[in-house]
C-alpha cells in the first residue's frame, strides 16, 4: 500500500484504476468533473490506454459505459446530480438489462447549490431503478467504495451508484491504495438477448431484478461500510448518512456517547436499523439531501420519535456542516470571527475580454427595438448575462432548454424569439431542439455563441469543436441562414448587422459568434 493525498474525486479516479477499467464516460459537471481529469492525466491510464475522453452528453456516456460492460470489461460513468436526469433513460433500463462487466455509476450532488441549478438526491434514482447505492463518508471511503462497488457489481450482475456530495468531492485527505487489478478479458454475456429490452423479454429481466433485491440486502446487511457502534446513552441514537458520520464524529473527537448506526451501503441494513430503534428512546437522522431514510424509519413500526429534516432539527435545504449537526445534537456551536465589513460578498461576473460580452453588448442594443422578455439561454459561463450590467437573457432551466423554450414562445406568438446556447451545450442537449425548429420552420434566432470549449467547468474540448456549421447544415437550416463572425469590439456593428437581418428572417436562423474562451486561450499558451 501506498497513501496519498486526494481529493475525494481524485480517490473514486484512482479507486477505478486501480479496480482494473477499461474506460471512464462523462461529460464535465462541477463537481464530478475531476474524477474523469484525474483519469485523463494517469499514467496507468495512458499507459493501459484506458478510454478517457469526454461524452457528448450523460446519456451517451451511460450507454457507451453499458456497451463496455456488454462487452465483459468495467467501466466508470460519472455526472452531477442534474446529468442523472439526462442519464436516466438507459440508467433505469440498465437495471433491467443488469450488468456483465462491473459498472459503477458515480453521481455527484450539489447541496446548497453552489454550481447547479437545483438541489436533488441522487439516491432517490438508486432507489427508483432498485440498484445497490453506496454513499461514502470520507476520502478512503470513497477510494475503497469504488473497488467494492465494481467488485458488487460483477457479483450481483447489476450497474451500482455511487453518490457523493461536494464537501467530501473537493476536501482532500489521506488514502491508503491497494494493489491494481488487472483489466477484465473481453467476454460477453452467455444470455445473448440479456440486453435487449422487447416487451417479453423485459418483463422476465424485470421480474429478475425484483429476485435480486434479496441479494442487495444481504450485501447491505454484510457490508463492511455499514455499521452500528454501541454508546453508554441510550436516550438517543443517531443515524448517520455518508459524510453525516464525517460531520458527527467531528463533535465528538474522544467519542460519541450514544449508539451510531453508519450506513454507507442501501438499502437499508435492517438489522442495524431495528437494534438502534429497539434500544435508543429519540433517533437523530444525519443525511445530507432528501430525508429519504427519515421517512423510510417513520414507516417502521413503533412508537420511537425520529427526528431530522422532516421535523425542521436539521434544516429541510442546503448542506450538513459541523455546526448543523451540533446544534441538532444540543451542542456550542463554534463560529468563527465575524466577516469584516469591507469584506463584500462579489457576484460572479464573465471575465474582461470574454467574448460572450461583445454577444451581449450587441443583442441588448438590437432586442430594445422589440421590447424586453425574448432571449432564452442555456447552462453555461453565458448564463452570467442575466446578471448587471447586461441583464439580458430571460430564462435559463436546463440543458438545451433555450432553443425549445424560444421555439415554445414562438409557437405563442412571440416575436422575435431569440435563443443562446453555448457550443458545448448545443451539442450536449440543443440539436434535438434545433431540429424540431427547422421541422416545422419556426421563425426562431439561434445565437450559438462559441468559445470553442466547456469552459464553465474549466475548459474541456468541446464535442462541437470545428462542427457546428455542418451540424447545422445537416439538420436544415438553411446554408444562407448560418452567420458566423469574430466577436470583437471592431466587429460590434456588423454583429448587429447580423442579429437584426436574422431576427426579421422568418424561418430557423442560427448566428455562430466564434472566439476562444480568453481563460482556455491563456492556459494554451503557457
Amino acid at each position: 500500500m501506498q497513501k496519498k493525498l486526494l481529493l475525494g474525486v481524485e480517490a473514486i479516479a484512482q479507486g477505478a484504476i486501480d479496480s482494473g477499467i477499461s474506460g471512464v464516460y462523462a461529460y464535465p459537471g462541477t463537481p464530478s468533473t475531476e474524477i474523469t481529469e484525474y483519469i485523463q492525466g494517469a499514467e496507468e491510464a495512458r499507459t493501459r490506454n484506458i478510454h478517457r475522453e469526454w461524452s457528448a452528453n450523460e446519456k451517451t456516456a451511460m450507454e457507451a459505459a453499458l456497451g463496455m460492460s456488454y462487452a465483459g470489461k468495467r467501466a466508470l460513468v460519472c455526472m452531477k446530480h442534474v446529468g442523472m436526469n439526462v442519464a436516466a433513460d438507459c440508467f433505469m433500463n440498465a437495471a433491467i438489462t443488469g450488468a456483465n462487466g462491473g459498472l459503477v455509476v458515480v453521481a455527484a450532488d450539489d447541496p446548497s447549490m453552489h454550481s447547479s441549478q437545483n438541489e436533488q438526491d441522487s439516491r432517490v434514482y438508486g432507489k427508483f431503478a432498485l440498484v445497490p447505492v453506496l454513499e461514502p463518508s470520507s476520502q478512503q471511503e470513497a477510494y475503497d467504495l469504488v473497488r467494492y462497488g465494481f467488485a458488487l457489481s460483477e457479483t450481483v450482475g447489476s450497474p451500482v451508484l455511487l453518490r457523493i456530495t461536494t464537501r467530501l468531492a473537493h476536501s482532500r485527505s489521506g488514502v491508503e491504495t491497494a494493489a491494481p487489478l488487472n483489466e477484465n478479458k473481453l467476454k460477453l454475456p452467455e444470455n445473448k438477448r440479456q440486453f435487449v429490452l422487447l416487451p417479453a423479454i423485459a418483463r422476465k429481466r424485470y421480474r429478475l431484478l425484483l429476485d435480486k433485491q434479496a441479494d442487495f440486502k444481504e450485501a447491505s446487511a454484510n457490508s463492511p461500510f455499514n455499521r452500528y457502534t454501541e454508546g453508554p446513552d441510550k436516550s438517543l441514537g443517531i443515524i448517520a448518512c455518508g459524510i453525516g458520520y464525517n460531520y458527527l464524529m467531528e463533535n465528538y473527537p474522544d467519542g460519541c456517547p450514544y449508539p451510531i448506526a453508519k450506513i454507507c451501503q442501501y438499502p437499508l441494513p435492517r438489522k442495524i436499523i431495528k437494534t438502534i430503534l429497539s434500544e435508543c428512546n429519540h433517533i437523530l437522522v444525519l443525511e445530507e439531501g432528501y430525508p429519504i431514510i427519515e421517512e423510510l424509519l417513520k414507516g417502521y413500526p413503533g412508537d420511537k420519535r425520529i427526528s431530522g429534516r422532516l421535523d425542521g432539527s436539521i434544516s429541510p435545504d442546503g448542506e450538513l456542516s459541523p455546526d448543523i449537526v451540533a446544534q441538532a445534537l444540543h451542542l456550542p456551536v463554534r463560529e468563527g470571527a465575524p466577516v469584516p465589513e469591507l469584506v463584500a460578498p462579489r457576484p460572479p461576473a464573465l471575465c474582461n475580454g470574454c467574448s460572450h460580452r461583445d454577444v451581449y453588448n450587441a443583442l441588448n442594443e438590437v432586442i430594445k427595438t422589440y421590447g424586453a422578455g425574448r432571449v432564452f439561454a442555456d447552462i453555461g459561463c453565458y448564463t452570467l448575462g442575466a446578471l448587471p450590467p447586461f441583464e439580458a437573457i430571460n430564462s435559463c432551466v436546463d440543458m438545451g432548454a433555450s432553443i425549445t423554450m424560444a421555439k415554445g414562445a414562438s409557437d405563442a406568438g412571440l416575436f422575435p424569439a431569440v435563443a443562446v446556447i453555448g457550443d458545448s451545450t448545443f451539442t450536449h442537449s440543443g440539436m434535438t431542439g434545433l431540429l424540431d425548429a427547422v421541422n416545422e420552420k419556426s421563425p426562431i434566432t439561434v445565437i450559438i455563441s462559441d468559445n470553442e470549449s466547456v469552459s464553465m467547468t474549466g475548459g474541456q474540448n468541446s464535442a462541437a469543436l470545428g462542427r457546428i456549421e455542418a451540424i447545422c447544415r445537416g439538420i436544415g437550416v438553411a446554408p444562407e441562414h448560418i452567420r458566423v463572425l469574430n466577436p470583437v469590439p471592431k466587429n460590434h456593428d456588423d454583429l448587429c448587422r447580423i442579429l437584426r437581418e436574422e431576427l426579421e428572417y422568418k424561418g430557423v436562423s442560427v448566428i455562430i459568434p466564434r472566439r476562444i474562451c480568453i481563460q482556455k486561450a491563456r492556459r494554451d499558451k503557457k
